[in-house]
């Protein structure tokens, strides 16, 4: 493959990428303006801000089968072919129920192109090129999460919170004409239907509704009571469904999970990223609101705040390749898992001086590590076998975004929690979201630093390339 196609497709997965991060909080700040115009109430802007990552954590898993049945070009096409269109409707939309049912028809077009951008990555391009994508991917995404509040102030202010959904339709028509350009037309033998590799539609179904269910108790719950009846049942079905699931999923119709979870990479590279998106996501979503009702920051100041997150990432992700050839892929994400941890703690030392400057070089070493932790991405993905790759990676990204909405709810009940007792002892309304708020940095840290043995644990003894391969094709390294 030349270069220049390799560039490509790069460029492509990274367009796409950007666009889908983005609109997980693009619309934070235009939410007032949005709420005038249209006349809608508090339970309504909550929708339009949760309906997008619902519904892209809900379908992500049948995207990633869709990718490996249909093809991962023609999923990918039809992800921003629909991404695209659903955002012109949501500029177009003048009544808040239109607002939120194209927004989540956008997380439907998300979640068919994460899988299959991670898995053309992961199959598509030559293999030195593989941890430059992924950290280019990683970099995107979180310059996207760092740029959200900033685009959206800028944008909201001066041309109208519609053109935040507007202006992603040249992006996306120009993603899709490089997809169309670049992308190997058949990257993909068709997985079919009938095949004892292929995941249950009842079962992606039912994985869906459950995790639409369990996010719905994580947002409804908080604001008006785990006790509703709408809670109780939403989360009973959740419970069913995930034990359905459990039973059901290493079954002789499912057999493809039960090659990937006996991965010990991939699995691993699961239970990686679950644990980080605890700590990371959680402390992400509330140290945004410590910058602005804590140090008194803008919006867009606060957006700007963590672009050392996203420098420091893109700084270290060129050199992780060379680092992780040196000292093994474990030592390196282990050392990346421990250095966020850090991050985390001297972020919450940070914030006992009431100043910016003191929260930088943590937010820099979570950068650092994040990048660190690359291989570990990479790795889980490239053992799931090629026609596979398209539901591993739907895994891969559903664990990403569910442990985002996990890690939210995990640390704002420990952020409710200290609050709640410091207020009881006649602590100041700022000094108990402060007192909470460095609980929840703590506990976030733990989480992190919990994972760092587990990466060291799937990726020991890697095989080298070439050498020591299963009969079938697989190094033994990877089958565990």
């Amino acid at each position: 493959m030349s270069r220049l196609r390799t560039l490509g497709i790069v460029g492509t997965v990274l367009l796409s990428s950007f666009l889908t991060a983005l609109d997980n909080t693009v619309v934070n700040v235009a939410l007032p303006q949005i709420s005038r115009e249209l006349d809608l109430d508090e339970a309504d802007l909550k929708w339009v801000a949760a309906v997008y990552p619902l519904a892209l954590a809900s379908f992500l898993l049948a995207g990633g089968q869709l990718s490996d049945s249909k093809g991962r070009r023609w999923t990918l096409l039809t992800g921003i072919a629909a991404f695209t269109a659903s955002s012109l409707c949501c500029g177009l939309s003048e009544t808040g129920s239109l607002l939120v049912a194209c927004r989540g028809a956008q997380g439907i077009g998300a979640a068919l192109i994460l899988p299959a951008s991670l898995a053309i990555l992961s199959h598509d391009i030559p293999p030195r090129a593989r941890t430059a994508g992924f950290g280019a991917t990683m970099a995107i995404l979180a310059s996207a999460l760092a740029l959200g509040p900033v685009i959206s102030g800028m944008v909201t202010q001066y041309s109208g919170w519609e053109w935040l959904f507007f202006m992603n339709v040249p992006l996306g028509l120009i993603s899709f004409l490089a997809c169309a350009v670049a992308v190997p037309r058949f990257s993909v033998k068709g997985l079919d239907s009938r095949s004892p590799f292929a995941v249950s539609t009842h079962l992606l179904a039912l994985a869906s509704a459950s995790c639409a269910a369990v996010v719905y108790c994580l947002i409804e719950g908080p604001t008006y009571g785990f006790t509703r009846p709408p809670i109780i049942i939403a989360g009973c079905f959740a419970m069913i469904g995930l034990t359905v699931i459990f039973f059901n999923a290493g079954g002789s119709r499912n057999k493809s999970l039960t090659v990937l979870f006996c991965q010990r990479t991939f699995i691993g590279g699961v239970i990686t990223q679950l644990l980080w998106g605890l700590g990371v996501s959680g402390v992400y979503f509330y140290t945004s609101q410590f910058l602005q009702n804590g140090l008194r920051l803008s919006p867009s100041a606060a957006g700007l705040a963590f672009t050392p997150v996203a420098s420091a990432l893109l700084l270290t992700a060129p050199f992780v390749a060379a680092l992780a050839r040196r000292f093994g892929d474990h030592r390196v994400t282990a050392a990346g898992l421990v250095l966020v941890s850090v991050g985390l703690l001297l972020i919450a030392l940070g914030s006992v001086h009431g100043a910016l400057t003191h929260l930088l070089p943590g937010l820099s070493a979570i950068g650092v590590g994040s990048a660190l932790a690359l291989p570990m991405t990479t790795r889980a993905l490239e053992s799931a076998p090629h026609h596979l790759s398209g539901l591993a990676a739907g895994l891969f990204s559903a664990t990403r975004e569910l442990s985002g909405v996990f890690g939210i709810a995990l640390v704002g009940a420990v952020v409710t929690f200290v609050q709640a007792a410091s207020l009881a002892a006649d602590v100041s309304r700022g000094d108990a979201f402060l007192a909470g708020y460095q609980m929840g940095l703590c506990i976030a840290a733990v989480l992190v630093g919990a994972a760092a043995p587990v990466a060291v644990w799937a990726l020991r003894d890697r095989p080298v390339r070439g050498r020591d391969e299963h009969p079938s094709g697989a190094p033994t390294g990877e089958r565990n």
